[in-house]
């Protein structure tokens, strides 16, 4: 279903071999993923008529992703998912520099993140891949030695559950999280501006011009960023606001509501609903907070050479909150040799059993 070449995938990077995996689940969905970045290459689930399309933006071969503005595509994110201010932070007393990639700041882990590593996998079965690597002390600037493992499973419910898992030998700050860019009517089937989109929030992280979070908590009551009821993506965009001319759209943390936490720990952040297709999702998280970003910057062509539009797309990243490092009054992301990383993502899918 995925049309990809195999071959268009398959390169040596650093030594180690890339290549395609597929997790498929009864009721026909499939994913397609590559071991450079863990990324998603193509996600196809039903419409309202069970119709299949891909619903993930991406490109027909690997070295599309290698830079430009679509090498986070699908990828996973990491040591440290987001922005750190001016590219460093201190930690018990010592000041560590980071790679800086973004405006004098530091972004998605640097440089060569997590998305730019040819990862060891093994595809466990049908519906679950397995992803391990080490990001050596000092990789981008970070201290110690971190060992990493994630796990993908595409289940029978119409779940793709991404579970992070990671140790370090010296304090680190790490923040995982998963960036695929979304479009439920299809990748390169338009905007996202008609998406109705729920965030469990009530409050957001705002930023300055740099998208760097100012540090304080603000209420979404009353402005453009509240999504507690469902209302179209593009509704608010253009509203005159500050927040929204910094990114020129959203591309804002949102500070999830935890007091409805499941029996496995895990809270209900957001819903997409897409009314054509009837397409929807939903995503669950253990994180305190999720990025929404409303694709304000594409403008490229991808796979069957179909133009992505800006605002063709939206991302929902689970997340621990930006420059959380430098904030103290923020949750922390510092890992500690005697203590074990743990994340966990659920995007669920589905389809309208009503009109919108």
């Amino acid at each position: 279903m995925s049309n990809l070449s195999s071959k268009d995938f398959e390169l040596t990077i650093d030594g180690k071999n890339t290549q395609l995996f597929t997790l498929k689940n009864k009721n026909g969905l499939n994913a397609v993923f590559s071991n450079y970045g863990q990324r998603i290459i193509s996600l196809h689930v039903p419409d309202k008529q069970g119709n299949f399309d891909d619903i993930v933006l991406g490109f027909s071969s690997l070295p599309e992703y290698f830079d430009g503005p679509g090498k986070y595509f699908g990828a996973v994110i990491g040591r440290y998912g987001n922005r750190i201010a001016q590219g460093e932070f201190t930690l018990n007393g010592t000041t560590h520099r980071l790679t800086k990639n973004k405006g004098g700041n530091h972004l998605h882990g640097g440089k060569n993140g997590f998305g730019s590593v040819v990862w060891d996998a093994t595809q466990v079965s049908e519906g679950e891949i397995h992803f391990s690597g080490v990001s050596p002390d000092g990789e981008e600037g970070y201290p110690g030695n971190l060992f990493c493992e994630v796990t993908y499973k595409l289940n029978d419910t119409n779940e793709l559950i991404i579970e992070y898992k990671a140790k370090t030998d010296k304090a680190t700050p790490v923040n995982l999280t998963h960036h695929s860019y979304f479009n439920l009517k299809g990748a390169g089937n338009g905007t996202v501006d008609r998406h109705i989109l729920h965030i469990n929030a009530n409050s957001f992280t705002p930023v300055d011009q740099h998208i760097i979070p100012t540090g304080s908590l603000e209420s979404v009551q009353g402005t453009p960023f509240d999504f507690l009821e469902p209302k179209p993506i593009g509704r608010d965009i253009k509203t005159r606001n500050e927040q929204l001319e910094f990114g020129n759209g959203y591309d804002h943390n949102f500070v999830l509501d935890t007091s409805s936490k499941r029996d496995d720990d895990l809270i209900f952040a957001a819903k997409v609903v897409e009314p054509e297709s009837g397409r929807t999702m939903e995503v669950y998280t253990n994180e305190p907070g999720i990025q929404f970003y409303s694709g304000n910057y594409l403008g490229i062509k991808g796979k069957k050479r179909k133009y992505y539009e800006d605002r063709g797309a939206f991302c929902l990243e689970t997340q621990h909150f930006p420059d959380s490092p430098n904030n103290l009054n923020f949750p922390s992301t510092i890992l500690q040799p005697d203590e074990v990383y743990k994340s966990t993502c659920i995007y669920r899918f589905g389809v309208l059993t009503e009109e919108v």
